[in-house]
């Protein structure tokens, strides 16, 4: 399931009033639902707050392979070092070069560089437990 940006405080709510009237009062699920309700209530009257919460909540619940962000494909490595001394390129900038990734590297007087870095595609599967 994937998250959503503009989830409803109000409807979350009473979701967790629901939940807790299935739990005995002062049962640890009661405690953490009262706990877990009393954060929605902090953040939900304070646009700022609310804002900064959902940012968190989406840092959070975003998979990783989800927040990486590739800002050019490349089709050969030529093709990618013309763009790095074009001076398009950015330090930080991840770019995908035949299938493989990159970083930008900014080496000062030196100059930009590319430097390898596997894309989350290129990673073997995670393995529970290992």
């Amino acid at each position: 399931m994937k998250y959503n940006p503009n989830f409803d405080v109000d409807t979350l709510l009473r979701t967790v009033e629901s939940v807790s009237r299935q739990h005995p009062e002062g049962s640890p699920e009661d405690e953490a639902l009262r706990v877990c309700a009393a954060a929605l209530l902090f953040v939900r009257d304070d646009v700022r707050k609310l804002d900064e919460f959902r940012e968190f909540f989406r840092k959070l619940t975003t998979p990783a392979v989800e927040g990486v962000k590739i800002a050019h494909t490349f089709v050969s490595r030529e093709e990618a070092e013309n763009w790095l001394a074009s001076g398009a390129a950015q330090d930080g900038q991840l770019i995908r070069v035949g299938g493989q990734g990159f970083t930008v590297v900014d080496r000062g007087p030196k100059g930009l560089k590319l430097v390898r870095i596997p894309l989350p595609e290129e990673l073997p599967p995670h393995k529970p437990g290992t």
